[in-house]
């Protein structure tokens, strides 16, 4: 059964409107409603706030890292562990081939259904993950295969035993590890990118954004809880944290957006997987070009930039 969203009910209604047309056997009406129904898909989806935009990223119904994979790979064999404490099953490693390029793929999983979602720990990576991460990233590069990575997290896990384990110490060290290892690497946030927990997969060559998706420091929410302590000004700090791929891509902190289908990739997931892999094969035929040196300057320059600033000259 679909899940539609508060912004969304009016499409519910002449679907469900369809729905009963078709068991009547009404198509006049069928038609007259299926017109309906576009017209109020291109006035909902083409006039998003950008809380409605974070509303679609966390959709219940929309593809994770486990659904991309599965779409996208063949020959697919999954690598567990970090072989120092546990396998952490909010990050998941494959090797094997999208099209005829071999590759490995790291993302975060958030689990569906109660059962998964805490199998999966709510998609919040404990520090085993980011090793776990780190050591198939490692393996990649000793063969030569690109890899891309999903994000898709609200954060790093904040627990107490995270902590212990070296929660922060892990995040840094994918940071460094990331931004020197010698292979193609390319990320791409499918949903949710929360703080330090996706910066941990997103040092890459290139960094993209689903066009649904976001990108924040902090949650919407503990940004409200912070500034304002008022839990209800959570879409007016949506809009300051500037946190949806239009804001990031003028900011030159991600390279490119990735459309997905109009109405979100939740509605077509197939389609979204179709365009998370072209995006792969192209960014890393492009990649393939440049010499090893040529293309560690292009990504050690982009992370060199970010925060840079110009002084406006006084009038």
């Amino acid at each position: 059964m679909a899940t539609y969203l508060p912004f969304e009910e009016k499409l519910k209604e002449i679907e469900d409107e369809i729905a009963a047309a078709k068991v009547r056997g009404d198509t006049e009406a069928i038609v007259i409603l299926e017109k309906d129904l576009e017209k109020e898909l291109s006035k909902i989806y083409k006039n998003l706030s950008d809380y409605q935009k974070l509303q679609l990223a966390r959709h219940p119904d929309r593809p994770y890292a486990l659904d991309y994979i599965r779409i996208l790979m063949r020959d697919a064999i999954e690598i567990h562990g970090d072989r120092t404490f546990r396998d952490d099953l909010a990050i998941i490693c494959y090797l094997g081939y999208i099209g005829d390029q071999k590759c490995l793929v790291i993302g975060e999983q958030k689990g569906r259904g109660t059962k998964n979602k805490i199998k999966r720990n709510f998609g919040m990576p404990h520090p085993e993950g980011y090793r776990k991460a780190l050591r198939a990233a490692k393996l990649a590069e000793k063969f030569g295969l690109p890899i891309l990575m999903l994000i898709d997290t609200p954060g790093a896990y904040p627990g107490i035993g995270a902590e212990e384990r070296g929660q922060s110490e892990a995040i840094a060290r994918n940071l460094l590890e990331l931004s020197r290892l010698d292979t193609i690497t390319v990320s791409v946030v499918i949903g949710e990118g929360g703080s330090g927990g996706a910066l941990a997969i997103g040092v890459a060559d290139k960094l993209a954004m689903m066009r649904y998706s976001v990108f924040s420091v902090i949650s919407p929410e503990g940004c409200a809880a912070i500034l304002w302590n008022d839990p209800a000004k959570v879409e007016q700090a949506t809009k300051a944290l500037k946190i949806t791929p239009d804001e990031l891509l003028k900011m030159e902190l991600i390279d490119e957006i990735i459309d997905e289908p109009l109405t979100g990739a939740h509605r077509d997931k197939e389609g979204a997987a179709k365009a998370v892999k072209e995006y792969f094969l192209s960014q890393v035929k492009s990649l393939q070009e440049l010499d090893k040196s040529e293309r560690m300057k292009q990504r050690y320059d982009k992370m060199m930039s970010f925060g840079a600033f110009t002084e406006a000259e006084e009038k």
